[in-house]
């Protein structure tokens, strides 16, 4: 069967062509102006996306799926629906799981689950240390090996059944924890250069975090709060930096959110360094201040009181929604990251999509870390940035879907012979943010009951419908 998405505005080649896309056999098959003989044709199936917009499906290179191990948070299935809700086609799965992905028994785990349960394209990272414990290396060239070995189909582990059991290893990271030993970072660098694989790096130095709440500003002043201080970040991309330039490996840093941090990553990318960087759009769009004032609401309410967000909208969820690591810093850091993002220091926008559970999340500042985030990205973005004029709609879809593929060698694009994996919007639909609707099991997100512009009608992987 063939199908005709038409009438649509296509984002293909860097800008928007107002055409048809042409699917079969999984692949865009042509981009065409005529359809007249194709919506003739009785084997092509014809959908009118008139007024709607098509783009390369969204590739987030930082989500936490929690499978295996901490299915009550979110497992494979309910991460991937939520993902092809928000218009992902492809998301790289972080490795603070249990077991940890830190050897080939070990990833099994977590491929046999992807296998079974997934609807987009989720390529795992293995660890960079055994049980992210900054104690012991993986056996880099064993795990890299064996992902080789599945993609030829020369093991008999996992065939490729689906779309979504498409094998391809993400690389390697500790997210949740930086690798603080640089004897070992060098070393794993050194070993994954050989590879030509990538290590994405959690920038977090323990001994100089400061706190464990909130970023080390107006709020945790307010709170009575020793902070988390933004030296511990750039401090780490500082070392690794250095490292990458000596060794030659291909480094990304993960949810940047510190001033510092842009301007030492601007500076390596002009000195040549291979590195790339991702920042995520509570980073974006809210400074600490913003959080205060959401904080001093609830006093205002007290216990029983209802805090009221946009169209009387009432906000179900507490003020959990504001804590994820990085902490949302400071007016400054959000100015250098919206620099950063304008003049292509900073390359990718990731959800760094981590949910927790109902119960942990309750506890405020004093729970878990994370929040969520593939069902509103996109929304709250396009609202937040682009109808503000602060980007264009092209440089966000680079941003969140062809940067990310380029840098993770992902084959991804709405172009002749390409893999059909894309998504519509609906840009001129209005309405609030409900974390009640998501498919995620989690439900804290920042942008609760916010006001916003575009609403995911569709998503495709290998030209089939996910969403």
């Amino acid at each position: 069967m063939k199908t005709l998405l038409s009438n649509a505005k296509v984002f293909t080649h860097g800008s928007f062509l107002e055409t048809n896309v042409l699917i079969e056999d999984g692949v865009v098959f042509s981009l065409s102006d005529s359809i007249d003989v194709l919506a003739a044709d009785p084997s092509v199936s014809v959908i009118d996306y008139s007024g709607k917009y098509i783009f390369p499906g969204f590739v987030d290179v930082h989500v936490h799926f929690r499978e295996p191990g901490f299915l009550y948070k979110e497992d494979i299935a309910t991460g991937s629906r939520a993902a092809a809700r928000g218009g992902y086609t492809h998301v790289f799965t972080m490795p603070n799981l249990n077991p940890v992905p830190d050897s080939i028994e070990n990833m099994n785990e977590e491929l046999k689950a992807i296998h079974e349960k997934a609807c987009v394209k989720v390529y795992p990272y293995a660890s960079i240390t055994k049980g992210e414990k900054g104690e012991e290396l993986v056996d880099f060239e064993e795990i890299a090996e064996y992902f080789e070995l599945l993609d030829d189909g020369r093991t008999e582990d996992f065939e490729k059944k689906t779309s979504a059991s498409a094998i391809k290893l993400a690389g390697f990271s500790d997210d949740g924890t930086g690798v603080e030993d640089g004897a070992y970072m060098e070393e794993a660098m050194t070993r994954v250069a050989a590879l030509g694989g990538i290590i994405s790096a959690h920038c977090e130095i323990k001994s100089i975090l400061g706190g464990k709440n909130v970023h080390d500003g107006v709020l945790a002043k307010e709170l009575g709060y020793k902070g988390i201080s933004s030296e511990s970040e750039w401090k780490m991309v500082e070392r690794d930096i250095a490292l990458s330039k000596e060794t030659g490996c291909r480094y990304h840093v993960c949810h940047v959110s510190t001033k510092e941090s842009v301007e030492l990553i601007r500076k390596a990318k002009k000195e040549g360094v291979d590195i790339t960087c991702e920042t995520g759009p509570h980073y974006l769009l809210l400074n600490d201040e913003d959080v205060l004032a959401e904080v001093l609401k609830a006093k205002q309410a007290g216990t029983e009181g209802v805090i009221t967000g946009t169209d009387g909208y009432k906000i179900k969820y507490g003020l959990g929604r504001f804590k994820m690591n990085p902490p949302i810093r400071s007016e400054e850091d959000r100015k250098a990251l919206i620099e950063g993002i304008k003049d292509g220091t900073v390359d990718m926008i990731a959800t760094d999509h981590a949910p927790h559970s109902l119960e942990e999340k309750s506890k405020g500042f004093d729970g878990p870390m994370g929040v969520v985030g593939l069902e509103c990205t996109f929304p709250v973005l396009y609202t937040g940035l682009v109808k503000t004029g602060v980007i264009t709609l092209e440089k966000l879809i680079d941003l969140m879907s062809i940067k990310p593929s380029e840098r993770f060698d992902v084959e991804h694009g709405i172009e002749v012979g390409a893999p059909a994996d894309l998504t519509v919007y609906d840009l001129d639909e209005e309405y609030v943010i409900d974390p009640d609707t998501f498919a995620t099991k989690g439900r804290f997100t920042p942008f609760e009951g916010r006001k916003v512009f575009g609403r995911c009608i569709a998503t495709y992987v290998d030209g089939k419908p996910v969403f």
